[in-house]
Formats: structure tokens, sequence, C-alpha cells
């Protein structure tokens, strides 16, 4: 029973987190900010929403293969596509960024002298959009490679295997290397 709940449960129950987390972040944003972000969202905001989501899904299908303990180690197959999906996701804040300018660009050139303050912030919207997109789908794609780190010492752990060895010696808890922390 108790290698069942390892093996299988947990694995489930940590690739759930993510896709419940992102959930979470979009319901706790003020309904008006919501609703103003839903009705001037632009084509950018559409792609940018739509990498995120499948590179999002990607990476928790990897995620849940390994967090799959096999016997005598996990499945470290999908340990080279999750850091390459993870350093992809640094992307979404600049694809924001151009939005962002582009927005401002864009407003820029169709206010004039006279252009009441509502104009302005209405020309506006586009820029903020295409920021929260980015920084929402960036967010949201680092959770994966993060749940797999912890998920794996947890599972290690309540599975009573051996702490992580590197070069010798226990491996630090949370990986200090930014770049590829599944490569170890």
């Amino acid at each position: 029973m108790r290698a069942a709940i390892i093996r299988t449960l947990l694995p489930l129950l940590f690739c759930a987190v993510p896709p419940l987390a992102a959930g979470l972040i979009a319901a706790a944003l003020p309904p008006l900010a919501r609703e103003f972000y839903l009705n001037h969202m632009t084509p950018l905001d559409f792609l940018i929403m739509t990498l995120g989501a499948v590179l999002f899904v990607s990476q928790t299908l990897f995620a849940l293969q390994a967090l799959r303990w096999r016997g005598s180690g996990f499945d470290e197959r999908p340990d080279g596509w999750l850091s390459n999906l993870a350093q992809a996701a640094e992307w979404f804040p600049l694809l924001g960024l151009i939005g962002t300018v582009a927005g401002i660009l864009q407003t820029f050139s169709q206010v004039q002298e006279g252009t009441s303050p509502g104009r302005i912030i209405q020309l506006y919207a586009p820029a903020i959009t295409a920021t929260g997109s980015g920084l929402f789908m960036a967010l949201i794609n680092i959770l994966p490679t993060w749940i797999v780190l912890v998920g794996r010492d947890l599972i290690r752990t309540l599975g009573g295997g051996p702490a992580p060895v590197q070069d010798g010696k226990a491996a630090p808890r949370v990986p200090r290397e930014a770049v590829s922390p599944l490569h170890r």
C-alpha cells in the first residue's frame, strides 16, 4: 500500500499543484481587473497564452513521468526536456514587454492635443494586457520543474531512500544551479 502511494498517488498529487496554483492565481485577481483583461486581449495576448498553455501542459506531463519512482531511482529521461522547457518560459516576460512597447507606441501614435485621459487609458490597454499575459505565463511555467525538484526529495524521504548524493557528499535539499537544476 505504501509503495503504491509513493509510486502513483504522490506523483499525481504533485502534478496537480501547478494547475491548481494557476487557477488560484487567476481566481485571486480582482474581478474588475480580470474583466478588463479579458475585454482588451490582443492577438499577441492570445499567442502568449496559447504558447504558455502548451508549454505548461507539456511540462506537467513530463513532471509526472519524472516523479515516477522506478525501483532504484526516478525516471530521469524527461529531465532534459523539463530543463529546456523551463528555460523557454523565460521568454514570456520578453514577449509581454514587446506587447507593452507596441501598445505604448500605438497609444502615442493616436494621441493628439486635446485627447481625453479616458481615451488615452483606452488606447493604453493593450500594453497592460501584454505585460499581464507574459508575467502570468512565466510564473505558472516555473512551477512544474520546481514541483519535480521538491517532489523527488519528498518521495525519496517518504520512501526511506538515501539522500541525493553529489560528488560523494549529500546534495543540498534545494539545488543552487539556476541554469539546469535537473542535470546535477
